[in-house]
């Protein structure tokens, strides 16, 4: 994994591999610790970056290739943005329904609970196609907000 940090920016370079994700948790909550964001906030982001990695690299790409996948996380006044690039198989987020939690574990339609859980736990998320590339952008604000 490649990293650079400058400026209230961390860059991340991945390879397709889950063991990956563990180290750029560590990376993550190191920033966010070093611009005094909330344990409560930092968790979050990391939990919706751990998900989005998960299915991307669990479900993305075609063939058993190396991929990179760039991570960007910045702090812009009071709010974290976090841009994630790879090269994996196209997919249409708003094809994605809200699961069904009522449901029986039995009834349930597989998958669909990460993207409804970064969803939640983010104050927005943005996908798009760039030419070849998936970019999601997700941001949350570090302000800390009482919940009722």
């Amino acid at each position: 994994m490649d990293e650079t940090v400058s400026d209230g920016t961390l860059e991340l370079s991945l390879v397709n591999d889950l063991q990956e994700i563990g180290a750029a948790a560590a990376k993550i909550d190191a920033f966010c610790e070093a611009r005094s964001v909330s344990p409560q906030i930092a968790y979050a982001v990391n939990l919706s970056i751990d998900e989005i990695l998960t299915n991307t690299i669990s479900y993305g790409y075609d063939d058993e290739a190396e991929h990179r996948i760039d991570l960007t996380l910045r702090l812009e006044g009071d709010t974290l943005v976090v841009v994630i690039v790879d090269d994996g198989r196209a997919f249409d987020s708003s094809m994605e329904r809200d699961p069904n939690l009522d449901a029986t574990l039995e009834e349930r339609a597989l998958g669909g609970l990460g993207l409804f859980l970064v969803q939640q736990m983010m104050d927005d998320v943005d996908y798009r196609r760039r030419d070849a590339f998936n970019v999601i952008t997700l941001t949350k604000s570090t302000t800390e907000q009482d919940e009722e």
